[in-house]
């Protein structure tokens, strides 16, 4: 599903920078710059933040 409009940035997208990232990502900003991307309208930070939220997949 699409959360950033901005940027055309999935829920996929956010967690495979998640996933993949030398460090542990704590911001919306974090992810952003890993994927490339800034933040534009800021409508989409809840959402990133929130699947920072989640726990790791065991």
């Amino acid at each position: 599903m699409i959360i950033c409009s901005c940027n055309a940035i999935s829920d996929h997208d956010v967690r495979g920078a998640v996933e993949s990232a030398d460090i542990e990502l704590c911001s919306t900003a974090q992810v952003y710059n890993c994927l490339g991307h800034l933040v534009y309208c800021g409508l989409c930070s809840r959402s990133v933040r929130r699947i920072l939220q989640e726990p790791e997949a065991a």
